[in-house]
C-alpha cells in the first residue's frame, strides 16, 4: 500500500459523495451511511492491492464472504453490499469503468441466523458480574476479557499457555484449527487482568503437565474444559441480567463486529480471527505485525 492509493480512494469517495448529494438528492445521513460502507470495501481492496476500478466479481464476492465469515448480520451485509452496488453504478456513469462487476453479486438471505452481538456496555456488565470476593472471580473476569479483547475461540482459550503471551511485544500466540498458529494483539487492559489472575493462579496446586496452561481449575489443578467456560459465560451473563442467548462465541462475534463498525480493515480482522491458515513464521514473513496490531487496537472499543 502506498499513499497514492489512499489519495486516489479519497478522491473517488469525494466524487461519489457529491454524486449522492447532488444527483441522487439523498440526505446527509444517508450519504454518510453509503460512503462509510463503501470505505469498508476500499480498505479491503487497498489491502489486497486492487484498484477499485479493476475489481472483478470474484474480488467483491470475497469481500462479501468476509463479511459473512466474521459474523456480520445478513441485514447489515445487505446494506453494505447495496452501497457497493451503488458505488459501482456511479463509477460506470462517471466513465471510470466499462461494465458492472456487481451485476451478479448475490445478496444475503435476510432470514439467516447469526450469533447475537453484545454492546460494549453489556460486555462490561458481564465482566463486572465476576465477584472478586469469590475464589474464581479474577479468573472468570480475565476469561471474558480475553474472549472479547482477542476474539478467541473457546478451544483456543482453553489451550492458551503462559509461554504464548509476549507481553513486551503486545501479542498472544494462538493455536487455532488444524494446529495453525497466529499472532493476536492483546490490549493493555487484558494484560492487566492476566497479571491479576496470575497472582491467584500461583495458589493453585497444579497437576504435572498443566504448569504452562493459563486458565486452570482451582479444584482439579488442570486446564479448564470447554464446558466449564460455557458455564462461566452463562453464569456471569445471568448475573448481569443479559437475556440474550450467550456463549463464548458471542464475544468473538462481538469483537469482529465492533472492529468492523469502528473502521478496521476486514482483511486485518480475518487475520486476527484465524480464518486464513497462516503460521507464525508466515505472519512474520508476509505481514507487518506492528501495522496489523495498530490496525486492530486503534479500532477496538477497549482501546478508544
Amino acid at each position: 500500500m502506498n499513499p497514492g492509493d489512499f489519495q486516489h480512494n479519497d478522491a473517488l469517495l469525494d466524487s461519489y459523495r457529491e454524486y449522492l448529494r447532488l444527483e441522487k438528492n439523498l440526505t446527509a445521513n444517508t450519504v454518510s451511511a453509503y460512503t462509510d460502507d463503501v470505505e469498508k470495501l476500499l480498505r479491503y481492496l487497498t489491502a489486497a492491492g486492487i484498484p477499485p476500478e479493476q475489481a472483478k466479481l470474484a474480488d467483491l464476492e470475497n469481500f462479501a464472504a468476509g463479511l459473512h465469515d466474521i459474523g456480520i448480520t445478513p441485514r447489515s451485509q445487505a446494506r453494505i453490499l447495496s452501497g457497493v452496488k451503488s458505488f459501482y453504478k456511479f463509477l460506470l456513469l462517471d466513465g471510470r469503468i466499462d461494465s458492472l462487476p456487481t451485476e451478479l453479486l448475490p445478496m444475503p438471505q435476510i432470514g439467516e441466523h447469526l450469533p447475537e452481538v453484545l454492546s460494549v456496555e453489556e460486555i462490561d456488565s458481564i465482566i463486572a458480574a465476576a465477584d472478586l470476593h469469590e475464589q474464581e472471580g479474577q479468573r472468570n473476569r480475565t476469561i471474558i476479557e480475553m474472549l472479547y479483547s482477542c476474539g478467541l475461540r473457546v478451544s483456543e482459550l482453553c489451550e492458551l499457555r503462559l509461554s504464548d503471551i509476549f507481553r513486551a511485544e503486545g501479542f498472544v500466540r494462538v493455536t487455532g484449527k488444524g494446529r495453525k498458529q497466529r499472532l493476536v494483539p492483546i490490549s493493555d487492559r487484558a494484560l492487566r487482568e492476566l497479571s491479576l489472575w496470575e497472582e491467584d493462579r500461583a495458589n493453585i496446586n497444579i497437576r504435572p503437565g498443566y504448569e504452562d496452561y493459563v486458565f486452570l481449575s482451582f479444584t482439579r489443578g488442570r486446564k479448564l474444559s470447554r464446558i466449564t467456560v460455557f458455564y462461566i459465560v452463562r453464569l456471569l451473563a445471568a448475573r448481569a441480567g443479559i437475556r440474550k442467548e450467550i456463549s463464548p462465541h458471542t464475544f468473538r462475534h462481538s469483537f469482529a463486529t465492533h472492529l468492523l463498525e469502528g473502521g478496521a480493515n476486514l482483511r486485518a480482522i480475518q487475520e486476527m480471527l484465524g480464518h486464513q491458515s497462516i503460521s507464525t513464521t508466515e505472519i512474520y514473513t508476509h505481514l507487518d505485525t506492528t501495522r496489523l496490531r495498530e490496525e486492530i487496537l486503534a479500532h477496538h472499543p477497549r482501546n478508544l
